[in-house]
């Protein structure tokens, strides 16, 4: 098993989908006015600099989340509908994520474990991020 190699598959149109269920798995301790009212509309992300859950942040989010268990996971975005599935992820390092700061559709980056039990995310903004969050 070990030897498997990382696998990534594009997941076109998942975007919706997946943004849905990391707000349901994360953010469901809010109400929908209060995740509005932190403008989680915009930005899923706001659930962590609005400090509404426990998270970590900057190198500490970085660390977690390469020391996670990584078998499969779906990495997505905060205003596209593309996302990518991948499997046998175990090394999977954040310079291999797909992410480009020179494109605003693919600044804001969600990876989350197809168990939903984290999720590390990526951000625009310099001073915000990254976050990892654990349920």
């Amino acid at each position: 098993m070990r030897n498997q190699r990382k696998k990534k598959t594009d997941i076109p149109k998942w975007g919706t989908y997946l943004r849905e269920r990391w707000r349901g798995r994360f953010a469901s301790h809010l109400s929908l006015e209060e995740q509005k009212e932190i403008g989680m509309d915009g930005f899923l992300w706001h659930l962590c600099s609005w400090g509404k859950v426990e998270c970590l942040e900057k190198e500490a989010a970085i660390n977690a989340f390469h020391q996670q268990s990584k078998r499969t996971c779906t990495i997505f975005y905060q205003f596209t509908q593309e996302a990518y599935l991948f499997e046998n992820a175990a090394d999977l390092s954040v310079k291999e994520l797909p992410y480009t700061d020179g494109h605003m559709d693919y600044s804001d980056l969600y990876v989350m474990d197809w168990e939903e039990n984290w999720t590390f995310v990526m951000t625009h903004e310099t001073d915000c991020g990254p976050y990892f969050i654990q349920k």
